[in-house]
């Protein structure tokens, strides 16, 4: 999936039905260094307006009079650019690179139904892929289940037979911590540079101060209440961190009652084994409970708050892209 901000499939469908007309300009393929990954799209207006970005500024405005040519007819057309070295070093490339840029008009080779459907599936936030048929008119949207190896590693690109390009649409991964605490301090600005979307759940309100978490959305309710009003889903991770099993105990039940790909709990072997003997008590199978790692983390001899977080962010990525 591109960046988890950009919203290029709802601007080109609301450009389209505000009568602008709209084209959607997408990397199907990257060779050498190229600027933006495949699946990075910008969306271009009938009238020159432009959103998103597929080569960082090097080909743009060549992207735009090619799109803005498009706009209201039904074909698609693919672009081919080599970025010299010149070019490549104007945007901090170290070398060039060559992208080959899908531009399809809404309504014409990007049918309304279909990126209406594929816009109501990323509100949803269920993951969706987008199929096209680079030799031909065919469009579709399949389930994950079609490409489970692509959607594991967020990988949009070309399948072998050269024509059918697969752009994977996964929810933006979001990681709720339970505990509002100093491993927490260092955890989140980490997982945000690392694409989570973060929340922060502690109903003390000392713990959870703005001034201790700034810019980070804080509930202060109970854990298992605020979880069961976020719907937690497969691109969710949960990390509990609070060593209290009035907290921390019913956000595990909530989490282990849905598809989180990632459940992190804080505390000491023998913690644990206190832990395991509770939820057992409150029927969970052996299943269940094996898909908790605790103690949290990776097990790199991590010390102190900050060495505890990246190893926390280094086992839910290896949980993420490892499965």
């Amino acid at each position: 999936m591109t960046d988890s901000l950009e919203r290029m499939p709802e601007l080109a469908l609301d450009w389209h039905r505000a009568g602008k007309g709209a084209v959607l300009a997408t990397v199907v393929e990257t060779w050498g260094s190229a600027p933006r990954a495949v699946g990075a799209q910008m969306v271009v207006s009938g009238a020159g307006e432009m959103e998103g970005s597929v080569s960082g500024g090097c080909v743009e405005g060549a992207v735009v009079v090619e799109a803005m040519e498009l706009v209201g007819s039904g074909a698609a057309r693919m672009l081919e650019f080599g970025v010299s070295d010149d070019e490549a070093f104007a945007v901090g490339l170290a070398c060039g690179g060559r992208i080959r840029v899908l531009l399809e008009p809404v309504g014409g080779a990007l049918p309304v139904a279909v990126l209406d459907k594929l816009v109501a599936a990323r509100a949803a936030r269920r993951p969706v892929a987008y199929v096209a048929d680079l030799e031909g008119d065919a469009r579709r949207l399949d389930g994950p289940e079609a490409w489970a190896a692509r959607f594991r590693m967020d990988r949009s690109g070309v399948e072998e037979d050269g024509r059918t390009f697969v752009h994977v649409h996964n929810p933006p991964l979001r990681m709720v911590i339970v505990g509002a605490v100093h491993i927490a301090q260092a955890l989140v600005p980490m997982a945000r540079i690392a694409g989570h979307d973060v929340t922060v759940i502690d109903p003390r309100p000392a713990f959870g101060a703005a001034a201790r978490f700034p810019e980070v959305e804080i509930v202060e309710e109970w854990p298992d209440e605020a979880l069961g009003e976020m719907g937690l889903d497969a691109r969710t991770a949960v990390v509990t961190l609070t060593h209290d099993p009035k907290l921390d105990d019913p956000a595990i039940r909530a989490a282990l009652g849905s598809e989180v790909f990632y459940l992190g709990c804080l505390g000491s072997t023998r913690t644990h084994a206190k832990r395991v003997a509770r939820l057992e008590e409150a029927g969970f199978t052996p299943e269940d409970i094996a898909r908790i790692h605790a103690p949290v983390g990776l097990d790199i001899g991590a010390r102190g708050p900050a060495e505890i977080a990246v190893s926390v962010l280094a086992e839910v990525t290896q949980r993420l892209r490892k499965g």
